[in-house]
């Protein structure tokens, strides 16, 4: 079952922010925490879920996608700290496994 979503991926509170669409967020969280998708996540270590909202149709989900990603990126910390204040990893509420704190994304 294809549930559309665009999500907000972040190295560390106010780090490096990623946002992405997919149709299966935990499928698409996984590839992304274990390096499956060459490039930009992988480059700069941004792993830990931080907001992700549910669309009802992928159009609706890539329009959202794109209006986003036309946002100041002070918007966007608002936007996730209005519901992440601390900036929790929303991933393990999905049934993926946490992200250790010391844990580097490199494989050292």
């Amino acid at each position: 079952m294809k549930e559309p979503c665009v999500y907000i991926l972040a190295s560390q509170p106010h780090g490096t922010l990623y946002i992405g669409v997919t149709s299966n967020l935990p499928g698409r969280l996984h590839q992304h925490r274990t390096n499956g998708i060459p490039g930009f996540t992988e480059r700069y270590a941004v792993h830990s879920l931080v907001r992700f909202e549910m669309c009802d149709t992928m159009e609706q989900a890539i329009i959202r996608e794109k209006q986003l990603k036309r946002w100041h990126r002070q918007w966007m910390i608002n936007l996730i700290e209005s519901e992440n204040p601390r900036w929790i990893d929303l991933a393990p509420g999905l049934g993926l496994s946490p992200i250790h704190p010391n844990q580097r994304h490199d494989g050292c």
